[in-house]
């Protein structure tokens, strides 16, 4: 037998034995595993892997979403609401959610999709809502004590060659958005009543941007970048701390209009309506708290509504050539 051969014939048995060993030491390992793993007097325990219980996460509760109109910017729209969400949601006992639309045609959408529940917004917006099936079921009583609100067309206080609505023909003009009621739509319904029309201004932009756009039309006026502007009546306080008001002047307000409007989409349970209704006029009741929400919201009152209530806006719409 040749030395390689006698190696190799070697070399398988070494093998094996050394396998085998390890074998050994493997069952050794695992009985002690056994006999270690459970403390004196345990049982061992026999797991049926073949019946199992079918684990169901809970349910969870969808939650009633809440809109308001990005007439401001969406931190002012929140603090402003906060507060009486808190109350819906502690009165009701409803999961209620406020979500926030960046546009006014975004918020329509979402209205139309289901996807905004409760719809809190400018007359204007609304009767397109109403065309999608929305229902109007409370309005607010504004600041004022009245259920109405106006627009106001804004100049600069030293601007010299605006003294009436006649001067504003040729001006550049901004205003809040093409759906805004105080801040475009009433105020365009008063240059009409003068015989001025969209086309006899310099130019018409609207404020840029998501949210906030009441603002931006003051601070623009403000700036100089524009002769007049056009906002809803109230939004100077807002912008109080931002400008120096007494540059700014009030050159006229349209006629008063109904309120702003809370709608339920098409399909929302009526039940869901009605304790939320029932909750928001049982804010009238004079208690400090309620008031802090209702001046919190920028309201003195909700008071219900129904869709006849907008008829005179669907006039206003009429006259302007309006969808």
């Amino acid at each position: 037998m040749k030395v390689s051969e006698r190696h190799g014939k070697m070399g398988v048995k070494s093998l094996a034995r050394t396998m085998a060993l390890l074998l050994c030491l493997s069952l050794l390992g695992l009985s002690g595993f056994a006999l270690f793993g459970c403390g004196e007097g345990e049982s061992i325990v026999q797991v049926d892997l073949s019946k199992r219980e079918k684990v169901v996460a809970p349910m969870q509760v969808e939650a009633i979403t809440y809109a308001y109109l990005p007439q401001y910017s969406h931190t002012i729209s929140f603090e402003r609401h906060r507060k009486l969400l808190e109350y819906l949601r502690r009165t009701t006992g409803l999961s209620l959610r406020q979500i926030f639309p960046d546009t006014f045609d975004e918020h329509i959408m979402m209205v139309e999709r289901g996807e905004i529940d409760i719809s809190y917004s400018n007359p204007f917006v609304y009767i397109k809502l109403a065309q999608a099936g929305a229902t109007a079921f409370a309005r607010i009583i504004e600041p004022s004590g009245k259920p109405n609100f106006q627009g106001q067309i804004i100049c600069r206080q030293d601007n010299p060659t605006i003294q009436n609505i006649a001067d504003c023909r040729g001006k550049r003009w901004i205003a809040v958005d093409p759906g805004s009621a105080g801040g475009y739509l009433f105020p365009l319904g008063l240059f009409y009543d003068n015989g001025i029309r969209r086309e006899d201004f310099g130019k018409v932009d609207f404020a840029p941007g998501p949210g906030g756009k009441q603002e931006k039309v003051v601070l623009g006026v403000h700036a100089g970048a524009y002769d007049i502007g056009t906002i809803r009546k109230g939004t100077l306080a807002v912008v109080a701390g931002k400008i120096d008001l007494s540059e700014i002047r009030v050159l006229a307000e349209t006629r008063p209009y109904p309120g702003w409007v809370y709608a339920a989409r098409k399909g929302l349970d009526p039940s869901v309506v009605e304790a939320i209704s029932s909750a928001m006029f049982a804010l009238d009741s004079g208690t400090d708290s309620n008031d802090e929400i209702l001046q919190a919201a920028g309201m003195r009152g909700i008071i219900p509504a129904v869709d006849m209530d907008y008829d005179p806006v669907r006039e206003l719409a009429d006259k302007l050539g309006l969808d």
